[in-house]
């Protein structure tokens, strides 16, 4: 029993010692206990999907020039394009370079509205870079690219939307270019939410 007692006692000690070395603490650094237990035991934020930072929420669209079109998709075969896979231009845009979807995406447009190079940002599908024409694309259409027809019809079908001219294109279009915008480090946080529409 007096173990028990001794034992006790201890432990009561080096819960005081403990408490006088924690309020002297906190005098002299200006901190709260709140503070320390904030320190101590930190809270983990969990974030929504609704939450997270998307390409659309990432900036002030509203600087930019907006033109509203009528925007519809393509592929790079025979149903879009007339030519099938063994044609030496199957997936080759006007400007030469390959279709491609990606954070900066191939898109066909009139180049007499958007020339080629042209970089729009199109809500709901990402940017579009001018590098394509169609005998069906006048005025204030656009085409937008996708991997396959039933992207095409499942994720986008046929849209009149605002669009905003990030920059105008100067004529040309080379693959060096488009890698360059698509590798853009600033951009990549943004590749999930594109791989993720992708699944």
């Amino acid at each position: 029993m007096r173990v028990i007692l001794l034992i006790a006692k201890g432990v009561a000690f080096t819960g005081l010692f403990a408490a006088a070395l924690l309020s002297t603490y906190l005098l002299l650094s200006g901190l709260s206990i709140n503070d320390v237990s904030k320190w101590l035991f930190p809270e983990q934020v969990v974030f929504s999907k609704e939450d997270r930072l998307t390409l659309a929420k990432s900036q002030d669209w509203s600087q930019y020039p907006v033109h509203t079109v009528t925007a519809t998709g393509y592929t790079a075969g025979e149903e879009s394009t007339g030519k099938t896979p063994d044609h030496p231009a199957y997936g080759i845009t006007f400007s030469g370079v390959k279709v491609k979807r990606d954070l900066y995406s191939t898109i066909a447009a009139d180049t007499s509205v958007f020339p080629i190079g042209s970089v729009l940002f199109i809500p709901e599908y990402g940017f579009g870079v001018v590098a394509d024409t169609g005998s069906k694309i006048i005025g204030d259409r656009i085409d937008l690219y996708y991997d396959t027809v039933q992207d095409v019809y499942t994720e986008w079908g046929k849209k009149k939307l605002d669009v905003y001219l990030i920059q105008k294109g100067e004529g040309t279009l080379t693959e060096e270019m488009l890698q360059t915008l698509n590798e853009e480090e600033s951009m990549q946080v943004f590749r999930q939410e594109l791989m993720s529409e992708k699944e």
